[in-house]
């Protein structure tokens, strides 16, 4: 499995981006894919969750800021970001559980400034 992430970048805070993860296999294919963050010096946080079945789950800090959703028909898992902070910053990177191995798209730096 490849999971291939974009669309971080410098934004100012209130502003929004969508960061996209594109599988290189079916999205149906596992129970549920996951965005983490993980800021410098910090552990990584899961942000947001959406199962096969669309149940969806969102960190305390994201929720009512953040959307996350997947279109099965491009194999991609997004994450729509709102009224950023700067507390925002960080790198974010999607998850996949597939046949009990781990795997991480390369991650794209999300720069929030104030």
């Amino acid at each position: 499995v490849q999971l291939v992430v974009s669309g971080g970048g410098l934004v100012q805070a209130g502003g929004s981006l969508r960061l996209s993860c594109v599988a290189s296999v079916a999205l149906d294919s596992f129970e549920d894919m996951r965005w983490y963050r993980q800021a410098p010096g910090q552990q990584r946080e899961l942000v947001a969750s959406i199962s096969r079945y669309g149940s969806i789950d969102y960190a305390t800090s994201a929720q009512g800021r953040f959307t996350v959703s997947r279109d099965n028909a491009k194999n991609t898992l997004y994450l729509q970001m709102t009224s950023l902070k700067p507390e925002d910053t960080a790198v974010y990177n999607c998850y996949v559980d597939f046949n009990y191995r781990d795997y991480w798209g390369q991650g794209t730096q999300v720069t929030v400034f104030s």
